[in-house]
């Protein structure tokens, strides 16, 4: 098993971590992603996925 640790830290009144390249290596790095994040609470586990951006979809 892989284990990455990310700071989570403060900007403004929210707070914001970064995904690291490893996890990124399957995505084209010319198309722009979504990240989604899913809690299981019966797991009480966090899951990251990534949808393509479809055009007109943010910047």
């Amino acid at each position: 098993m892989v284990e990455f640790k990310r700071k989570i830290y403060r900007r403004g009144s929210s707070y914001e971590t970064t995904l690291p390249m490893p996890i990124l290596f399957a995505l084209e790095d010319k198309k722009k992603y979504y990240a989604v994040f899913r809690f299981d609470s019966k797991k009480n586990r966090w899951y990251v996925d990534f949808e393509k951006m479809k055009k007109g979809d943010g910047e």
